[in-house]
Order: structure tokens, then sequence, then C-alpha cells
């Protein structure tokens, strides 16, 4: 992790910012440029642990991050992957101040980090600004049912074919796409087994409906993946 001061004008002029700060006016920008600090973390070092406090707001401006549940017995659960220009900030901040899951950067990452209490000043003092939050808050609760959905009443090609088609459209927003994300973390996206993964990857590329080249993966079979995600 490295450390260094943010330019002070960063904010007004950034191009990497989430659109949430579109809410803030100059005097507000200002607040957080004189707070924030920028962060660059290597890929596989941990930017957060769960349980530990929660103390800032996280803006990723560069590279992805995964975010996920540390359950029983070293097994985990990736809840999402966050990449650029979103933020992170833990709903432990209204509640316990804890955070309830972890992050790890999965490639070289860049951050912005302000003091979760200038964060909860803007919401109390900006409607817009917590609109937006609120907004935000409310989608990521869709994508969690949705998650528990296709863990909890789909079978693992279902569950597979879902976790492509996120990375797919959500993620990397390209057919083909070179990931960083072991298939440990196709796993732990799938809520199964690291050896029940490789299986079914290879099972789907066999059946001629993604091609993987190490970390390459390609869509060839568009319809078929999402015939097996609906019927799980």
């Amino acid at each position: 992790m490295r450390y260094k001061a943010a330019l002070r004008s960063g904010c007004k002029y950034c191009g990497e910012r989430a659109d949430i700060f579109n809410c803030l006016c100059q005097a507000e920008l200002d607040i957080i440029d004189e707070q924030r600090i920028e962060v660059n973390y290597k890929a596989g070092e941990l930017i957060f642990k769960q349980n530990t406090p929660n103390l800032h707001f996280l803006c990723l401006t560069g590279g992805k991050v995964k975010l996920y549940i540390e359950g029983f017995d070293g097994k985990n659960l990736i809840i999402g992957i966050v990449k650029p220009v979103e933020y992170i900030l833990g709903q432990g901040i209204y509640v316990d101040n804890k955070h309830h899951y972890s992050a790890m950067a999965i490639e070289d990452s860049t951050a912005c980090l302000v003091e979760a209490g200038i964060f909860k000043s803007l919401i109390r003092n900006n409607p817009d600004f917590a609109e937006a939050f609120i907004r935000k808050v409310s989608l990521l609760s869709i994508l969690n049912f949705e998650q528990v959905i296709s863990l909890t009443q789909k079978q693992m090609p279902g569950r597979i074919a879902d976790v492509l088609i996120y990375l797919n459209e959500k993620i990397y927003e390209s057919n083909p796409y070179t990931t960083t994300l072991s298939r440990q973390d196709l796993a732990d996206m799938s809520g199964m087994s690291k050896e029940s993964a490789i299986r079914i990857l290879k099972d789907f590329k066999d059946e001629g409906i993604i091609s993987v080249d190490g970390n390459r993966i390609e869509i060839i079979n568009e319809e078929q993946l999402y015939k097996i995600s609906q019927t799980g």
C-alpha cells in the first residue's frame, strides 16, 4: 500500500470520480479535497478486513477490487467486484461502524479515501447527495437479492453461468475478456468448491458454450449460456 497527497484541485476536474459527486457544490468538493488521501494497492493486497472499524469512504479510481464475506472453515463468498469509478462504503457505518465484508485488490488499484465522518456530514446536509447514496445502496440490495436466488435455487451450472454473464456484462463489458480472477475466485462467486467450478467450466468448454485459454474467457454460445442461467 502506498499513500500520496492528493492534488487539492483534483475533485473538481477529476474525470475519475463517481457520479454521486456530481451532486456536490464546489464548497463541498473543496472539503473532500482538503481531506482525501490517494492510496495505491498492489494486486492481492488487502484493502480492509471484515469486522475491522469502518473509518473511510473509498472511491476506486483505478483497477478492480473484490468484496467477500469470510465464512466458516476458511470459506469465502465473493459478493461483488468493484471497478472504476465506483465507491465502497459499508452499511455498518450507520449501524456499528464495522466492515461486514473484506475487500482485496485483484489488480493494481488506486483509490481516494475520505473519513467516514465527512461523508456522513455531506449526507445530512445535501439531500441530492443523500438520495444518490440511497439509490446506490438500493441497487446493491437488489443485486444481493439476485445473488441469493442464484445461490439457493439454482444448480451449479446455473450459478457458473450467472458468474460468467455478470463478469461479461457488468465488470469487463467485453467478449472475450481477460480476468485476473482465479478459479478459486470464480468458485467463491458461485458458492461451490474450486474443483466443481473447474469441472463445470470444462463442461461448458467441451459443449462449445465458452472458450477458455488461461484467464481469457470468451462466450461463444450466448443463447445457451443464458438458457442455463434461466433454467438453473
